[in-house]
C-alpha cells in the first residue's frame, strides 16, 4: 500500500512499514514539514497515499469524507509516546489487512480500531 506519513509520527513507522512491503514516504522527507495541512493532505491524494497522522485537523469526516481521498488514519493513544506508538502499529500491522482502508476513515486506539467505509 502507499502511504504518507506526516510529521508528529516517529520515524521508526517508516522502516516498520515498508519491512511490510509498503510503499511510505514521509513528509520529512519531502520537506513538507510545517506546511499547511491543505498542502499534506493534496500531497497524499495527489501521490494515492493513505495518510497516516495523530493531526485533529484531519479528524472531521465532513470534511474528508470517506471514499473522497486514498485514505486517513488517525491514531488517537492516549498517551503517544513513540514506543507507545510503534508497538501499537506493530500490533495493528500484525493483526489487520490495511491494505483493506483504502479510501476510508480509520481511527486507531489505544485498544479500539474504528473504520469509517465509503
Amino acid at each position: 500500500m502507499r502511504i504518507k506519513l506526516d510529521e508528529n509520527l516517529p520515524a521508526e513507522l517508516e522502516t516498520l512499514l515498508a519491512s511490510q512491503g509498503h510503499d511510505v514516504h514521509t513528509v520529512h522527507s519531502e520537506q513538507l514539514v510545517g506546511e499547511d495541512d491543505s498542502i499534506i493532505f493534496h500531497a497524499a491524494v495527489t501521490e494515492g497515499r493513505l495518510l497516516l497522522t495523530q493531526d485533529l485537523d484531519f479528524s472531521d469526516i465532513r470534511r474528508f469524507k470517506p471514499g473522497t481521498h486514498p485514505g486517513i488514519v488517525l491514531v488517537r493513544l492516549n498517551h503517544p509516546s513513540r514506543r507507545k506508538l510503534i508497538e501499537r502499529m506493530t500490533q495493528i500491522l500484525r493483526d489487520e489487512k490495511i491494505e483493506t482502508w483504502a479510501g476510508c476513515f480509520v481511527v486507531v486506539g489505544n485498544v479500539r480500531l474504528r473504520i469509517i467505509r465509503p
